[in-house]
Formats: C-alpha cells, structure tokens, sequence
C-alpha cells in the first residue's frame, strides 16, 4: 500500500473512531457518518467490499451468454451464464490496460471483446485472444479477475472480499422462507432505479423502520399492520401464521444477525400480517399476479429478509421485491427495485405491470423525497440526533451492527 493510501485509510480509522466515541446509545447516527469522507471510505472498506451484495436475479441471465452488470462504488462486475450453464461474476476490467470491456447493461454475447485493444475474453474469463502480443503470450495468466458468487432460490450475491463471508446460514433462510414462495423458479417483470442525493446509510435507515409509514406512506400503511399496539399486532400475526400453516406451508422467521467478524453473514427474517381482506401489496389490496411457490391460497402476510448490510426482500404470495442499496459518493446513492413474478406468468395475460409495480413504486416516490431531505437536515451545523422510537428497533440494531463492524 503507497503512503497516499496509508494516510487516507489512517484518516478514516481516526474519523470513525473519534465518532464511535461520541455516538449515544438509544440514539439515530451523529451527522459525522453522513458527512465525513473519512467514515464513508471505512464503509466501503467494511461493509461494501467485505460483505455478500445482492445483485438481483438470476433469471436476468437465464442463457448462455446473457449477461447484466452490477455496479457498487467505482467496481463493475459481469454477471454472465457461461456455455456450462453456470453463472460466474467477472470484473469489468480488461488486463491490459485497465478499459471497461462492457458496456451495455444488459445482454447476450458469445465472447467479450475490448473496444480499445480488442483482448478478447470468454464467458468464464478465460483471455482466447490478445493481438500482436506474441505466440508465447500467456493467454492463461491473463485471464479476467472474477468474484465471489452464490446463488440461493434465485437471488445472486456477489463478494468483493478475497475471503468471503460464510454464506451457509443465509442460504438456509433463503431456502426455508423464499423457497416456499417458489424464487428460484421466479422471473423478473420490472426494475426500476432511483437516485437518491443522500448518505447511503439514511436511505437503508429509512428502510427498515416504519416509525415514519403512518404520515409518509398512507398507502403502505392501509395495508400492512404493523402501526398497532403489540398486543394486536401479535394477534393478527398469529392468525396469519395459522392460515399459513392451514396451505401446508411453513415460512421460516429467524434472526442470524452476526457481526463479520463471526466469519458468517448476517441474515434477518421476519413476518408480519395484512390487514384483514388484504391479499397482497397493491393499489386496492386484492392480487396482482398468479400465486407463487406453495402457495394455493393468500394467506394474508408478508415475508422480510434483509441481508448483510445493504440488501433487502419481501415476498408476498404472488410476488416479491428485491430492494438492493448501492452507494455511489458521500452524499448520493443508488435505490433499486426487482419486481419478481411466477416464471410462466404473462405479462398482459397473469399480471399487469403498473397494477403489480404501484405500491413499491410510489412509497418508494415518498422514499426518495423523505432521504434527500433528511440529508439536507443533517447537514446543518445545528443539527443533534433525537432518541429512537420503541417502533425504530430494527434501526436500532442496524445501527448497533454497523458501528461494530466499522470499528
């Protein structure tokens, strides 16, 4: 490591400590972490190029040679099915001269070429060709750097980290809780992007507590209960967990959230109740495609996965949500949204893709305004964090895990 990355990574241990010092408990975040470069380039070094990231879905990549790509933080990575069947995650750096060799987002190729000097790689990285550069070039010793890859029910996670996290644990949720609402049989029907002019930390935060959804999402909120006093949300959970039980199906809710240190990645999974009538996520609360998995009856709930420190998942019974967080710079991120649906279903025929895509869509509308304005708020010299609310625990423990693992 050169002395000009010595210094920065210094500079950042001492920013994150000195805030870590001064973070109070039962607190939201000082604004430090959402303005100093230094603690920004320590969550990129903790928990962006250390933990498992989903990438999406592997339905995007069903054939040999179709590909798409994935971009966290200056990287860019090939997911693409190889002539073996196999999906591989490739750096989008060509060993030459450094060029991104792709540049569509998506598609099919029998090979890679490199605009600039025309190295030519296979889809499994592997360097066929590398012009005028000799019969005794070595072909072999140049191929493409590739990533870390698991794929579990149809969600692809890709590691930046030269020893990845364990991953058994979080396939074994994903098995036991999206397995029964058929994912990996899943396909895609929308994705949709949203840049945000925020910390990545205030968008993920935002995300897991729904302290905010009565007065910011009165559409979510007329559907979901989780704005209830205790007593009645369990309750209504305990229902809907009979009616599940009642389909011959069981859905998994488990809490394996591990610091990385453990050596494992860390996974939540919970459910939690509709409102009574309520089917599904949508404008009027009825479905919106054909059921999915197990599943021969709505059993009026919802699964919620998040994984590591910046993927989520929620799955209804005729279709789920992938939410993947990506930060971009200090102050702007990137929000996206997978919208999956049976794997046979047809568009215009099983569902409608404004009618499947309009409650995610416009909470994540209301979203995207409520972060960027916190983000100017926290930006203020003024500005001290407020305690928690006893409905912001799961930001709580996000905030408890990350302090620890940027540590």
């Amino acid at each position: 490591m050169n002395t000009a990355a010595l210094a920065r990574e210094d500079g950042a241990m001492t920013a994150t400590a000195s805030a870590i010092a001064g973070q109070a408990q039962g607190y939201g975040l000082d604004r430090a972490f959402y303005l100093d470069a230094g603690i920004f380039e320590r969550d990129m070094e903790r928990i962006f190029r250390r933990h498992w990231l989903c990438a999406g879905h592997a339905s995007t990549a069903s054939n040999p040679g179709d590909y798409f790509l994935v971009e966290v933080e200056g990287e860019s990575a090939i997911i693409v099915r190889g002539r073996d069947g196999e999906l591989r995650a490739l750096l989008n750096v060509c060993r030459h001269r450094g060029s991104e060799f792709c540049t569509e987002q998506t598609g099919c190729a029998e090979f890679f070429v490199c605009p600039y000097h025309a190295w030519t790689y296979g889809l499994d990285g592997s360097l066929l060709a590398a012009r005028h550069m000799g019969k005794d070039f070595p072909l072999a010793a140049h191929g493409l750097k590739r990533l870390h890859l698991r794929v579990a029910e149809g969600l692809v996670f890709i590691s930046f980290a030269e020893t990845p996290l364990a991953f058994q644990h979080v396939a074994d949720v994903l098995r036991k809780s999206c397995g029964a609402y058929g994912w990996a049989d899943a396909k895609v029907a929308h994705r949709q992007s949203y840049d945000i002019a925020a910390n990545w930390k205030l968008a993920v935060e935002n995300y897991v507590e729904c302290y905010h959804c009565a007065p910011a999402h009165p559409e979510y909120s007329k559907l979901h209960a989780l704005e209830q006093p205790l007593p009645r949300i369990e309750k209504l959970n305990a229902r809907m967990e009979e009616r599940t039980a009642a389909l011959g199906i069981s859905v998994c809710s488990r809490t394996h959230w591990q610091p990385a240190d453990s050596g494992e990645e860390a996974i939540d999974c919970s459910r939690y109740a509709l409102y009574a009538g309520v089917k599904s996520g949508s404008e009027d609360g009825g479905p919106v495609a054909p059921l999915m998995g197990a599943f021969t009856e709505f059993d009026g709930g919802v699964t919620s996965l998040h994984v590591g420190g910046a993927s989520f998942m929620i799955a209804y019974p005729d279709h789920g949500v992938i939410y993947r967080f990506v930060p971009r710079t200090l102050d702007s991120c990137r929000m996206e949204l997978i919208w999956l649906v049976r794997g046979d279903a047809r568009e215009g025929v099983d569902y409608e893709r404004d009618r499947l895509t309009w409650l995610w869509r416009v909470t994540s509308d209301a979203d995207k305004r409520i972060i960027e304005h916190t983000q100017r708020g926290v930006r203020s010299r003024f500005f001290r964090p407020g305690p928690l609310s006893p409905m912001e625990h799961k930001e709580q423990r996000f905030i408890t895990w990350y302090l620890r693992e940027i540590a």
